[in-house]
């Protein structure tokens, strides 16, 4: 079991030296196993972007070992936006299908804002795309066994996830506004999160996943463990309220009765839509999917990066609803009582991540050249201070 705390006669703040104190042992399993090579490989770098020359290369090799015959790829080209993956669109002809398909590959760089595992991304999307609009998976490789570097190839989806007039700068779709599209938006956002917590994941049999014990606090520790590891493991510098909140998150994981799944990123700029009709055409970016606290999906979405404010002036969550009308939508929607306590503890767990991601991962990816967006992971470090502010005056609302 996890230590709820360290010694009594230890000072506030765990040093570099002090890491040891907290036991991190429990765990996913598939996440230690990314954990761990991510540190195995990351002196192999540094990591150099692919060309299209190279890709094709690697998707040859990988459709041949698949079975496929008489390999066409074809218009191969680099794709923007994330902070995470390396992506590219390309069309794939072979005997089976003359007339080709427009795909998607997404890989891992050596390392990235979120180190993730490419399994459970293309298990649960696939199993997702029965319940929602998502885009469809053909194939994936966990380990890179196969192309090299661990990987997911989809189904090109067509859409946008902001409008052409809404004014969005940002990285990863954020920073918009959704405008005219609102009304047709929101319902369809609030039942995309409705429906994830609905699926019923203790009958789906996944291979990637485990479950935290219910009526228990192990859906906290795992996430805080998770993060903590990751901390650790990459720390460029280290910064005392980030520490903090490690020792106040592990002191106050609250129990989860009953486990669900989490999409875990849901939010402005991972879903997309037609400009036309507002319609959903795909909930992205499932690579942080694990079964654990709604809550901590509830928090995730409601954090001011991920949101825009209305033209009155009020805050709109995910760029959509006012946070007492999405919270009211929801539990509508979903059966779900939120609890004021969980929700909070979530919110500094949420803004915990997001300091490790912006200031950890982010800052040691881009120190060592491993990623093939260091100039986007730099700038995202100064979001790290909005994230320790956030921490200190959740904490102290608390």
């Amino acid at each position: 079991m996890v230590k709820d705390s360290v010694m009594d006669d230890s000072p506030l703040l765990a040093t570099c030296d002090d890491v040891d104190v907290w036991d991190r042992s429990e765990m996913e399993p598939r996440i230690r196993h990314v954990l761990e090579r991510t540190v195995r490989l990351r002196d192999t770098g540094p990591y150099r972007p692919k060309s299209d020359g190279q890709v094709t290369d690697m998707l040859t090799r990988f459709f041949v070992a698949k079975g496929l015959e008489d390999i066409a790829i074809t218009d191969v080209e680099r794709m923007s936006g994330g902070a995470s993956k390396e992506q590219f669109a390309f069309t794939l002809v072979h005997r089976a299908d003359g007339g080709g398909e427009r795909l998607v590959l997404r890989m891992d760089p050596l390392e990235a804002i979120a180190q993730t595992c490419r399994g459970r991304e293309g298990e649960i999307q696939a199993i997702m795309g029965d319940h929602m609009p998502v885009a469809p998976v053909r194939w994936f490789d966990a380990d890179g066994d196969l192309l090299g570097q661990p990987a997911v190839i989809l189904g090109f989806v067509s859409g946008v996830t902001q409008p052409s007039d809404g004014g969005g700068q940002g990285v990863s779709g954020m920073g918009g506004q959704l405008g005219a599209l609102i009304d047709q938006l929101a319902p369809q956002y609030i039942d995309a999160l409705a429906t994830t917590h609905r699926f019923d994941w203790a009958r789906a049999h996944l291979e990637f996943f485990d479950a935290p014990r219910a009526n228990s606090n192990q859906a906290a520790i795992w996430q805080v463990n998770w993060w903590s590891q990751v901390w650790w493991d990459c720390l460029v510098e280290p910064v005392p309220v980030v520490t903090l909140a490690e020792r106040w998150l592990r002191e106050n994981a609250p129990v989860c009765d009953r486990p669900m799944l989490v999409h875990g990123d849901l939010r402005m700029g991972n879903f997309m839509f037609e400009e036309s009709s507002g319609q959903f055409t795909a909930v992205l970016d499932w690579e942080l999917a694990h079964i654990g606290d709604f809550h901590e999906d509830i928090a995730w979405t409601m954090q001011k990066l991920f949101g825009a404010w209305g033209a009155d002036g009020v805050f709109l969550v995910s760029g959509l609803l006012p946070r007492n009308d999405f919270i009211a939508q929801y539990q509508a929607a979903s059966g779900n009582a939120i609890d004021p306590a969980r929700l909070h503890y979530y919110e500094v767990l949420n803004a915990y991540k997001c300091a490790v991601m912006d200031l950890g991962q982010a800052m040691r990816a881009s120190v060592a050249s491993n990623n093939h967006q260091e100039v986007v992971l730099t700038w995202l470090g100064s979001a790290g201070a909005v994230f320790l502010s956030h921490i200190v005056q959740l904490i102290r609302k608390g």
